[in-house]
């Protein structure tokens, strides 16, 4: 196809397998269905380090959302890429474990969708990130019942996706008490 790796998604179907690739734009402004991967990363007082998406991104930006979150690249796998991405945005790396996927579709503004099987990756960090400004331009620790509330009370404030994701994650970490 010709496209640059970081340019592309990776299309797939109902049961994430592998249908093609598409130029990143195009499969947001189509709303095509892509592989996408999501990063939630507590630290040792189970709050969860969330980032205010750079104002400059083609969608969501200046919105809150998971610690990270992206594409995987042709040939990459989702814990790949989760791995990589962590430091592109964040300055850190830590372990992860994929603790469940999310199928959406959720319109993010700008003429764009999000149409995504998304891989949900969870991880501890206790340090203090170093963040890439293109990406992210704020960062807060956060704990969960006030997180809920936040996203409760100020929704237009968080990604589609992270309002999503958030009421799995704290059902999942509830039932499963995950300790650093």
């Amino acid at each position: 196809m010709g496209y640059g790796k970081k340019n592309t998604v990776i299309l797939v179907n109902e049961r994430d397998e592998w249908v093609g690739l598409e130029e990143k734009l195009k499969a947001h402004k189509d709303g095509s269905l892509h592989r996408a991967f999501s990063v939630i990363v507590l630290n040792s007082n189970n709050e969860m380090l969330i980032q205010k998406r750079a104002e400059g991104k083609y969608h969501s930006g200046g919105l809150w959302t998971n610690t990270c979150c992206s594409h995987p690249y042709w040939g990459e796998s989702t814990m790949s890429a989760a791995h990589r991405r962590l430091q592109e945005e964040m300055g850190f790396d830590c372990e992860v474990e994929e603790i469940f996927s999310l199928r959406y579709h959720a319109g993010v503004g700008n003429g764009l969708t999000e149409n995504e099987y998304d891989h949900v990756y969870f991880g501890y960090f206790d340090g203090k990130p170093e963040l890439n400004k293109e990406e992210a331009s704020d960062y807060r620790y956060v704990d969960l019942e006030s997180l809920r509330e936040w996203v409760r009370n100020e929704p237009q404030s968080f990604t589609a996706w992270f309002r999503l994701v958030l009421p799995k994650f704290i059902k999942y970490f509830s039932e499963h008490k995950k300790v650093a």
